[in-house]
């Protein structure tokens, strides 16, 4: 796997791409912005396969740079790995194209499962995001889809913040089967192919 480091802290950079390299024998490039993470992604011998990209840098945040990489390259898989849990921060970088959002106090074997479960099309999220995901909805503010039932727009909720069916079940006090039910029915209503894409148009039209 090739991974791309974007991060205006040097020792951040130096740190993760060490660790990728001797812990998981992954090819780790580093860029100190997210104009350099676009030049990298330009280059057919540097472009990655996923991208860890922080949000906060000179030049060209992360924000910016995950819209304009995931133009440019929507095979490419980001991963936003910072210290903000902002709600704002969070919305943006995932109507941007993000497949995660990750806190930087996430252990380093978390990062890795993380990149895994990424690599095989799932979204992420850290356990910190999803509490402040699970605030807003509290507040009702994301049971915007009136084609829905009351419970498929709180499973609704639950899958774009990244939790599994056995999780939500776990949650909502429902059988694993019920849950999986209710997602399969909330893709025929709103005519999503799967997780990921119900995950994402929940995002974008929060």
């Amino acid at each position: 796997m090739k991974l791309l480091i974007v991060d205006d802290d040097g020792l951040i950079r130096d740190s993760l791409k060490l660790l990728f390299e001797t812990k998981e024998n992954w090819t780790a490039r580093t860029a100190e912005n997210g104009a350099a993470a676009l030049d990298q992604c330009r280059n057919p011998d540097e472009r990655p396969d996923i991208i860890l990209m922080d949000i906060r840098m000179p030049v060209c945040d992360g924000v910016e740079a995950t819209r304009k990489i995931k133009t440019e390259f929507p095979g490419i898989k980001i991963i936003m790995l910072t210290t903000f849990t902002d709600d704002g921060y969070i919305s943006s970088a995932v109507n941007a194209g993000a497949e995660g959002y990750l806190l930087k106090s996430t252990p380093a074997d978390g990062i890795i499962e993380r990149i895994r479960a990424v690599e095989k099309g799932a979204l992420v999220f850290d356990k910190g995001v999803k509490l402040n995901i699970q605030e807003d909805i509290s507040r009702d503010k994301t049971a915007c889809f009136a084609e829905l039932t009351a419970r498929e727009n709180e499973i609704l909720s639950l899958v774009a913040t990244g939790l599994s069916n056995n999780e939500i079940a776990e949650k909502l006090f429902l059988s694993a089967g019920t849950v999986r039910n209710a997602v399969s029915v909330i893709l025929e209503k709103l005519n999503l192919r799967d997780r990921t894409q119900l995950a994402v148009y929940y995002w974008k039209n929060l």
